[in-house]
């Protein structure tokens, strides 16, 4: 086939040495991948197999080293273009063992320079994620969120609420999970009127801390103001349940309950809202049951 007697050899020595390395015998392989590249130099393949062996042994710096050199020959003896991407994502990845994301990232966009596959987008897009999340908690300091709720608290006191949310903003990305972060910003949307926000808020700070009884009251007032009574006397009930002479939620209770029992229409239209309700209305008894009561609303109470 008019190939040089040496790269024939060389081929069989790799094909030989792939045998040892599926078999994960790498001492074996590895001399058979040496003597392939003393036979032929320009062959990058050899380079990128002892670099595999490398990132096996977990040897990630040795793994770099033989990419660069497998990078630098092929160029030199232009290389199939997809070889070249190999030996940038290899190393990439044994940037990526290291703890080196930022040079993880640059290997693997020098990779999709030679050659773009999906396989590389996904390694791209992963390792910017970690760099995020590393960012992120990188960013937590406890002491330093204390000092930002205690800004946010001030500006509170003085009616600046805009400028509390900020401070409280601040507070819960030095300290996600601290509970009254959340509800102390979710006082300062309320008076902002975004109630929705509000909610969310006081969603996460009893999801951080169910025992945490300001976080209840806080949520009962704000479904009150959004007009979801069912909803806020369960948070009321909840509160109630955790601290019995909470006066707030005691208050709370007490008038979503007079609410209920002034408004007899107002407990229909949200009875009929609700899904569980829903599902009974499709029982044709039960139809036949509320039609009844629809006619004399008192025998809702």
């Amino acid at each position: 086939d008019g190939m040089p007697a040496r790269k024939r050899v060389a081929l069989e020595k790799k094909i030989r040495g792939n045998e040892f390395y599926k078999k994960r015998m790498f001492d074996l392989a590895m001399q058979e991948y040496i003597d392939a590249l003393q036979l032929d130099p320009t062959d990058i393949t050899f380079l990128l197999n002892i670099a595999a062996i490398y990132f096996e042994q977990k040897d990630y710096d040795l793994c770099i080293d033989q990419c660069e050199k497998a990078i630098y020959i092929g160029r030199e003896n232009r290389a199939d273009f997809k070889l070249i991407a190999k030996a940038f994502t290899r190393m990439g990845n044994a940037y990526k063992k290291l703890g080196n994301l930022k040079m993880a990232k640059v290997s693997f966009e020098k990779a999709m320079a030679e050659h773009r596959t999906p396989e590389i987008k996904t390694l791209i897009s992963e390792v910017e994620q970690r760099m995020k999340e590393e960012e992120r908690k990188a960013y937590i300091d406890p002491v330093k969120a204390e000092e930002e709720k205690e800004k946010g608290n001030e500006k509170f006191k003085e009616g600046d609420y805009a400028t509390a949310v900020k401070f409280y903003c601040e507070a819960i990305l030095r300290n996600p999970d601290e509970a009254k972060y959340y509800s102390n910003r979710a006082a300062c949307y309320t008076k902002l009127g975004a109630f929705d926000l509000a909610l969310k808020d006081c969603e996460k700070c009893v999801e951080l801390d169910p025992k945490f009884v300001k976080g209840w009251v806080r949520k009962g007032k704000i479904l009150q103001n959004m007009q979801q009574h069912p909803k806020a006397l369960k948070a009321y009930q909840t509160a109630l349940s955790l601290d019995p002479t909470n006066s707030e939620a005691m208050e709370g209770y007490r008038s979503c309950s007079v609410f209920y029992d002034s408004n007899p229409e107002e407990v229909r239209k949200r009875a009929m809202a609700d899904p569980e309700v829903q599902a009974i209305l499709r029982d044709p008894a039960m139809r036949l049951i509320l039609e009844q009561m629809q006619n004399d609303p008192k025998a809702l109470q």
